[in-house]
């Protein structure tokens, strides 16, 4: 790694780091924010240190492809699938067993050897909205909310052209808004929403309507069930999936009125891993979110999807760092 000295000689770097529930996408930026390279890597069965590790050997091989490229890191930006202790730098991630409180901002830190670098470290809710207000579709915005389904559910919210953090990081944690009863034990973990229409949910409300009704076979396997399954079984015409599907269109429906109506956003984009193929039920969902909604705000907000394509929390890590580098407003 250059010296301080030598680094203020070079042209600038940022590194931007998404981790998810299943895989982590990392990316050198140069100060324009323009990726100039970017991979990803999924996590398997990684648990833990495990997953931390991971985190710092891409940062140390970033750090690397930076020297050679004779460019100077001089902030990383990481966002992550939870809450962010912003005074430690922790981490609470339900999705990643062993991470209840894990000193993810001290171990990157340990891995850099210039101590000038600044390191951020922000939920994938919020990344995900500056992401989108900053190169996609919520540019000149100043209020939208970014929903992000995926593994789990999260909202970014944009109010008066700030990120919504709330007390203790936890605003957006929309996986556990209260959309259906009676209460169920599984809400425990993760919330009624994200139990119903999360990529996780998706599956698991195949697999319990696949019991209920004793079907077992055809285009849905309940052996290796996933959200993507799901979706090729509904294009193929499978009831199950249709009425799986259906029941998710309900309740993104309705989590869109509650966020409309509480927020009166500008946009709703919808992102993550399976809006992808949940894309197609934009319009059935803002059909749905019109029967709950307050209407005026209602007919004031626009649904899209992201144009980021599954990197919204990427490009949002990327700007995290430009702006603790100040070299973004």
């Amino acid at each position: 790694m250059p010296t301080a000295k030598r680094s203020r000689q070079l042209e600038e770097a940022v590194i931007g780091l998404d981790l998810g529930g299943t895989k982590l996408a990392f990316a050198l930026f140069d100060t324009q924010g323009q990726a100039l390279v970017k991979r990803s890597l999924p996590l398997g069965k990684r648990q833990g240190h495990a997953v931390g590790e991971l985190v710092v050997s891409q940062v140390r091989r970033l750090l690397q492809t930076a020297e050679q490229r004779k460019l100077a890191v001089c902030a990383i930006g990481v966002c992550v699938p939870g809450i962010v202790r912003p005074q430690s730098g922790r981490v609470w991630a339900p999705n990643i067993p062993g991470w209840d409180d894990y000193p993810l901002k001290a171990e990157i830190k340990a891995a850099v050897s210039d101590q000038g670098v600044k390191i951020t470290i922000e939920s994938d809710r919020s990344a995900s909205i500056l992401g989108e207000a900053w190169q996609g579709a919520a540019r000149d915005c100043r209020n939208a909310v970014y929903l992000a389904v995926g593994t789990g559910i999260g909202a970014g919210i944009l109010v008066d052209g700030r990120v919504l953090h709330g007390a203790d990081g936890i605003a957006g944690a929309i996986g556990w808004l209260a959309l259906d009863r009676p209460y169920r034990p599984e809400y425990v973990e993760s919330g009624c929403f994200e139990t119903h229409a999360s990529g996780n949910g998706i599956a698991n409300m195949a697999r319990e309507t696949m019991a209920r009704r004793q079907s077992f076979g055809g285009p849905l396997d309940v052996e290796q069930l996933s959200a993507q399954e799901v979706f090729a079984a509904y294009e193929a015409g499978d009831d199950i999936a249709k009425e799986v599907l259906l029941r998710a269109v309900e309740f993104w429906g309705m989590a869109s009125a509650n966020l409309i109506t509480l927020l009166n956003p500008e946009k709703l984009i919808f992102g993550g891993g399976v809006f992808g193929p949940a894309t197609q039920f934009l319009s059935a969902i803002a059909i749905e979110a019109s029967r709950w909604a307050q209407p005026i705000a209602f007919k004031q907000v626009e649904f899209v999807a992201s144009q980021l394509e599954g990197e919204a929390a990427l490009y949002g890590a990327a700007y995290l760092a430009l702006r603790s580098a100040r070299r973004v407003k």
